[in-house]
């Protein structure tokens, strides 16, 4: 019943806004025009490829920046094809570039610190700690799962994800009881890690940059977020075998880091901060500080080349990154901010309304939804409707959007990245073989949100 009166609530919408005129002033819905209907199409069509991806062979930013890109000139050729308001078009696009923007350039900053401490062999060494313990694949299970979900608040949650899958085929390449638990619970580990920290996962960057909650709302999460992982950490330690890997100490060198790695450590962490410092207090777009960061990396690598002639060069680093991520983000966020222009998420906001699921009920869902399309386009659909909710319920969709991608391997960056370092082990039927104990943690996840913000009330009101 609840599906069929939402239909028939977004058909009322749209009709009702078709049949509307709109001023020069109001942008006009185009959701029953040929416009609207073709940049649903071109849209559906570029996902489908985008989540393809392993199938076609093809880079998931090609057709994500395609469908970004055609779309708006599609509107914008509507626009003067009818002699419409030209000016609604450009505002937009000049909107959208500059959220893009502010998330763009502080992911590509937070990469070239990664892949600058990968070169100078911070992680290598971190990997040589871990494994030359002595420790039993349940005790490595568990060191792999929590340094993911406190790395992940800081790196995000792909970058520590595949950090954290290599340490583990660098402990054990084939015993699948290991490697398959181990994996999840990295996924799980990170994902939830990301969801307590404004820069943990795209979708708390997305929703700070909106300005849906400030810094500390985020680290009311905490609860939500470690209680469903250590759940789900607990189910799957089950299946880890209580035995210890093999290591011999005689062959495994210890990896040296280069000069200057506690500094570049030291500089990242100062990083962050300062893009808290500008979007708290100076009211500075958050990206800023992280190019503030950039700029004292840059000036630290000539020291390091000046002085001790170091090899390091930060345009190395820059020449690593996941440029085809960034790439992604671009076209998926100008594609969904199209769909948002043209009206059709404003019908996607009728779910929010208390008479057909409610906040609460609808967060929750985007938990699930986030687990077969991925939380990006989700979250910034969310964003572009807008619907009106209060700081708690802000919270519970970054929580849900970004946990409920674990759901599913390939639901989130996390897990596709995990997947391609670990191929024919870790598989979309070897993670749903668990995934009763993922489910089970995000109830827990959700029973804790509830619990804290609704009935104790612990979290700042705005």
């Amino acid at each position: 019943m609840i599906v069929i009166k939402l239909l028939i609530i977004m058909f009322s919408f749209s009709f009702a806004f078709a049949s509307s005129g709109g001023s020069s002033d109001v942008i006009p819905d185009l959701t029953m025009t040929w416009v609207g209907f073709a940049s649903l199409i071109i849209f559906v069509i570029g996902y489908y490829f985008v989540a393809a991806e392993e199938k076609y062979h093809i880079d998931k930013a090609k057709p994500a920046l395609f469908a970004g890109t055609f779309l708006f000139i599609l509107i914008a050729f509507y626009y003067a094809l009818n002699g419409m308001n030209m000016d609604l078009v450009h505002t937009q696009v000049e909107h959208i570039i500059l959220e893009i923007a502010q998330i763009f350039f502080f992911l590509f900053v937070a990469m070239v610190y990664i892949e600058s401490m990968i070169h100078m062999g911070i992680f290598d060494r971190l990997k040589y700690n871990l494994v030359s313990k002595g420790y039993s694949y349940k005790k490595l299970f568990w060191a792999t799962g929590l340094l993911a979900f406190f790395i992940s608040p800081v790196a995000d949650n792909l970058t520590t994800a595949l950090i954290l899958s290599t340490v583990l085929i660098t402990i054990e390449r084939k015993k699948a009881s290991f490697l398959v638990p181990g994996a999840i619970n990295i996924v799980v580990a990170a994902n939830a890690g990301g969801a307590w920290s404004p820069f943990g996962d795209i979708t708390t960057l997305m929703a700070w940059a909106a300005g849906k909650g400030e810094f500390v709302d985020f680290l009311f999460l905490f609860p939500s977020a470690i209680g469903g992982f250590l759940v789900t950490g607990y189910l799957l330690s089950r299946f880890v075998p209580d035995e210890t890997p093999h290591f011999d100490a005689s062959t495994e060198k210890k990896p040296e880091m280069m000069k200057g790695a506690e500094v570049v450590i030291g500089l990242g962490v100062f990083t962050i901060l300062c893009a808290v410092f500008s979007h708290q207090v100076l009211d500075l777009p958050a990206m800023w500080g992280m190019l503030f960061g950039l700029s004292l990396l840059k000036l630290f690598a000539y020291r390091l080349k000046k002085v001790h002639k170091s090899e390091f060069n930060v345009f190395h680093s820059i020449a690593k990154i996941e440029n085809n991520t960034l790439l992604f983000f671009f076209g998926i966020l100008a594609a969904v901010g199209a769909l948002y222009f043209v009206g059709w998420l404003s019908l996607a906001a009728v779910v929010y309304d208390p008479s057909v699921l409610g906040s609460t009920w609808a967060n929750i869902g985007v938990g699930f939804l986030s687990a077969i399309v991925d939380n990006v386009p989700v979250m910034s659909a969310i964003l572009k409707a807008n619907p009106d909710m209060g700081v708690d319920q802000w919270m519970l969709v970054t929580m849900t959007a970004g946990v409920g991608g674990s759901l599913i391997s390939f639901g989130s960056a996390a897990g596709v990245g995990v997947m391609g370092k670990l191929p024919g082990i870790y598989t979309f039927g070897s993670h749903m073989k668990y995934s009763w104990t993922i489910f089970i943690g995000y109830v827990v996840s959700v029973a804790i949100w509830y619990v804290q913000y609704q009935v104790l009330g612990l979290y700042i009101k705005h």
